[in-house]
């Protein structure tokens, strides 16, 4: 037996230990993940979870002056727009170093992601096919 295969397995193990440790520090911080959006004119303001959920609405009480509803409806519609947009930049920035080289972090987080690109493709069958008669 090659004597350093067991510290090329140590090694290997401290690795993903380390990674581990990594990844579950990211987890941490993405549960506490949390992001505030204020409308320029400082009348709502908006803070999602790290899911976008919506936490907290405040309104400044002069909002029902100055806004109509459906001012109002649209300021804190582009607020949560807003927030959820930090909360997905920050998720990225913490997700994206433990993709494989090569795989866009939209493919696997992104708004277009599914189930499907992680299930196994078929094999096309007619390779083997042609490789037994040639």
């Amino acid at each position: 037996m090659n004597d350093g295969f067991p510290q090329t397995i140590k090694a290997m193990a401290h690795e993903y230990n380390r990674q581990a440790e990594r990844l579950r520090q990211a987890y941490s911080e993405l549960a506490e993940l949390t992001a505030t959006a204020r409308s320029d004119d400082q009348m709502v303001t908006v803070t999602v979870g790290p899911r976008g959920q919506i936490q907290n609405i405040e309104l400044d009480p002069r909002v029902y002056r100055k806004l109509s509803p459906s001012e109002l409806s649209q300021s804190i519609m582009e607020q949560i727009g807003a927030a959820v947009a930090q909360t997905a930049e920050r998720t990225k920035e913490l997700m994206e170093p433990f993709l494989p080289a090569g795989l866009p972090y939209e493919q696997v987080f992104g708004e277009e992601a599914s189930l499907e690109s992680f299930l196994p493709q078929p094999v096309d069958l007619r390779r083997f096919e042609e490789g037994a008669n040639g």
